[in-house]
């Protein structure tokens, strides 16, 4: 959604980093499903992975989801180093809190997962922020 202004309209450079922007939402998105699980299916009877009975969600399941949202990160990682250097720090920053996000949900057990929201503590993301902002600076991503 806004690839088009980070690219300042220019319809071809949308165009091509279009995909890598996609499957960057696409991890956002299935990493906010699997942290906010209890709330969506426990609490609220919500389900947002298709062709996954989250009543028997086990290791099996939790690593199959892990592996599309690997695979998802691997691709638009390839996207971030391409967006203008105006636009790359606050992407490249989301990309890396999320990434962290996801190392915590994939280090903890199938069950955790159905009985806790799982978080980043504020001053790991603070954390995160500096070394960003270093990283992207000194032109390291």
């Amino acid at each position: 959604m806004c690839l088009k202004v980070f690219v300042n309209g220019d319809q071809a450079e949308y165009e091509r980093l279009k995909p890598y922007a996609e499957r960057l939402g696409a991890a956002f998105q299935k990493i906010n499903f699997l942290r906010d699980m209890k709330a969506d299916f426990a609490e609220m009877g919500r389900t947002y992975f298709p062709n996954v009975d989250m009543t028997t969600f086990n290791e099996d399941t939790k690593a199959r989801i892990e592996e599309e949202i690997s695979t998802d990160f691997q691709e638009a990682y390839k996207g971030i180093v391409q967006l203008p250097q105006s636009s790359r720090l606050g992407v490249y920053l989301a990309y890396i809190y999320y990434q962290r996000l996801f190392q915590k949900i994939r280090s903890l057990p199938s069950n955790r997962i159905m009985e806790e929201r799982i978080r980043i503590p504020n001053a790991r993301k603070a954390t995160l922020a500096v070394s960003s902002y270093l990283r992207h600076s000194f032109n390291l991503l």
